[in-house]
C-alpha cells in the first residue's frame, strides 16, 4: 500500500460513519462512471447471428413449449404436494 493511500484511509477513519458514508457513495459514482465509459453498451442487433440455428440443437417453440409442460408438471406435483 502507498504512503498517500494509507494517509488517505487513515484520515477516513478519523470521520464521523456518515462522513465515511459520504466518501464511499464519492467513490461508488466515481467508479459507475469509469466502468460506464469503459464499455460500451452493445445494442440486440449487434448480436443478430452470433448464435447458430437451432440454439443448442432445439427449435425455440418446441423450446417454449416444452418449458411450458415442465412448469405445469411441476405445479401440479407441487399442488399434490408431492414435492
Amino acid at each position: 500500500m502507498s504512503p498517500s493511500l494509507e494517509k488517505i484511509l487513515s484520515e477516513i477513519e478519523q470521520l464521523t460513519p456518515q462522513e465515511q458514508l459520504t466518501v464511499m457513495g464519492h467513490l461508488v459514482e466515481r467508479i459507475k462512471k469509469h466502468i460506464n465509459q469503459a464499455q460500451p453498451k452493445r445494442k440486440w442487433n449487434d448480436l443478430k447471428g452470433m448464435a447458430p440455428y437451432p440454439l443448442l440443437g432445439e427449435d425455440a417453440q418446441e423450446w417454449v413449449s416444452r418449458t411450458r409442460q415442465e412448469g405445469d408438471e411441476h405445479r401440479e406435483r407441487l399442488l399434490r404436494g408431492e414435492e
